[in-house]
């Protein structure tokens, strides 16, 4: 199964859906809940931002429609601790704009999310990673989780 919808299209989604929602699933907010929100919101720009120069660093495709045309496996920087930082990244963003506006609802959405784009994008990327880099994909994926 190829992947068919643009990632950051389904974080737009999922945060509209996140946004609009919000009054379906009342709720009182903390006092410290736009710190915690600004706080996952940040952590998920930085986490794009340094997983997308890292493919520009070693002149690998960003394109999450073309996984087999990557040219390079990259497992350093924030490839460390996930195999998926990109998107990690989109649901740290996700998870920022729930807690500000939507804590229970946004949870939901964030869990449809996770589940989407595990199974319709990071799986079907994997399978042209395992067909590309066979034996360093393999030891990498034994060595770094999926998500986190």
């Amino acid at each position: 199964m190829k992947p068919f919808i643009p990632p950051p299209i389904v974080a737009l989604l999922c945060g509209l859906g996140i946004y609009f929602t919000r009054q379906y699933f009342p709720f009182t907010l903390g006092a410290y809940t736009g710190h915690l929100g600004l706080l996952f919101l940040v952590s998920g720009i930085l986490m794009l931002f340094f997983a997308a120069a890292s493919f520009r660093k070693h002149k690998t495709t960003i394109n999450p429609l073309k996984p087999d045309a990557a040219s390079y496996l990259v497992t350093s920087g924030v490839f460390k601790i996930s195999r998926n930082p990109m998107y990690l990244g989109m649901l740290l963003i996700l998870m920022g704009i729930a807690v500000y506006f939507n804590p229970i609802g946004g949870c939901l959405i964030c869990f449809i999310f996770w589940g989407f784009i595990t199974k319709f994008q990071i799986l079907p990327e994997e399978v042209a990673m395992q067909k590309l880099f066979t034996k360093e994909f393999s030891v990498y994926s034994n060595k770094t989780r999926r998500w986190l």
